[in-house]
């Protein structure tokens, strides 16, 4: 099987969204560590009602919300995602 490397097919972020993407990814892992920011990331949160790397991509006003959902996180560790 030959490996090719180059330029992917699949469409690029607007600048503005994988600016914000990459804003809310490291505050997760800097305030949850690497795997509990991966699980939180990536998987459907109810009290957002999506994934919240989805909602924090797509627009400054769910980024805010993905923040101020991980600021509860931290405030009250015990409620979890």
């Amino acid at each position: 099987m030959t490996m090719r490397f180059g330029r992917s097919r699949a469409p690029r972020l607007e600048p503005d969204k994988a600016r914000r993407q990459g804003e809310i990814t490291q505050l997760a892992l800097l305030l949850l560590g690497r795997d509990r920011a991966i699980d939180f990331l990536n998987s459907d949160n109810a009290e957002l009602g999506s994934r919240p790397l989805d909602l924090a991509t797509e627009s400054a006003v769910g980024c805010a919300s993905v923040e101020a959902a991980l600021g509860r996180m931290t405030l009250h560790p015990s409620t979890g995602t």
